[in-house]
């Protein structure tokens, strides 16, 4: 598989729940998806697999050349930078700014007796500026606002210089600063050529940067649309998805298509 994430009849089961199914979906090189859907509809659950933390119960899913169920995922994990709600709360609180970006070298949370290099330092403190989050640096985790906290967690995501990033939500819970700022830098990683492969779930429209190319529509764990924004995201399949008459805007700014929807 040369894919980064190559999936074909996927399918996960827990109980009497099917949390997806038939899932065929392919994410290559270079491409900027964004996963987008209600509460409820597998997004996550997903996430989670493309992520190596959790096996299909039907399907293939292969991941960065691998299949899960016949690759050790704590080799493949460290190829997989992870931003996610899950993560942010195993972060202590009193942990330095520096400390929870290094640490993701040795794919550990908290920092206790490992020693890092110039290197390793130096590229945390890169990343960190790059997000607008140098100024954080020897500041105590739990002293940042949710905003900061974002802006930390990705760049620890992408201290290991991963070949697939994965976004849960990264926006949730910002104010409209907030998130304009973030969903900015975002759009600004997108563009990097050397950036890789990105993956964003969220619930809104509003949230996907500029510059991401494609879109992949859920609902009740089905797809019912993917490809490139420009084709799969329209108010017929934003309906499909949430169930309801939907009004989609599309604004081209200055810094690159932003999306927007209501309720009809």
């Amino acid at each position: 598989m040369s894919d980064v994430l190559a999936f074909a009849g996927v399918g996960v089961v827990r109980g009497a729940n099917h949390l997806l199914t038939d899932i065929t979906w392919e994410v290559e090189e270079g491409q900027r998806w964004v996963i987008l859907g209600p509460n409820g509809a597998g997004k996550t659950t997903l996430l989670q697999l493309a992520a190596g933390r959790m096996h299909p119960t039907t399907g293939v899913a292969g991941v960065l050349g691998e299949v899960l169920g016949a690759v050790d995922v704590f080799e493949l994990r460290p190829r997989i930078g992870l931003a996610s709600a899950s993560l942010a709360e195993r972060i202590p609180a009193g942990e330095r700014v520096r400390d929870v970006v290094v640490t993701a070298s040795y794919g550990v949370v908290g920092r206790w007796r490992e020693r890092y290099d110039t290197l390793d330092e130096g590229r945390a403190q890169d990343l960190l500026d790059t997000l607008g989050a140098g100024g954080l640096w020897e500041r105590r985790y739990g002293t940042l606002s949710e905003g900061e906290r974002k802006r930390v967690q990705i760049a620890r995501a992408l201290m290991t210089d991963p070949e697939l990033m994965l976004l849960d939500e990264p926006a949730a819970g910002l104010d409209l600063g907030g998130r304009e700022d973030l969903v900015h830098r975002l759009g600004q990683l997108a563009q990097d050529l050397a950036a890789p492969a990105l993956v964003l779930v969220t619930h809104h429209v509003e949230e996907i940067p500029p510059s991401f190319t494609d879109v992949l529509l859920l609902r009740e764990g089905r797809i019912v649309a993917q490809g490139p924004l420009e084709l799969a995201l329209t108010a017929d399949t934003l309906e499909a998805t949430f169930g309801l008459p939907i009004d989609l805007e599309i604004h081209e700014t200055s810094r690159g298509r932003r999306y927007a929807a209501r309720a009809r």
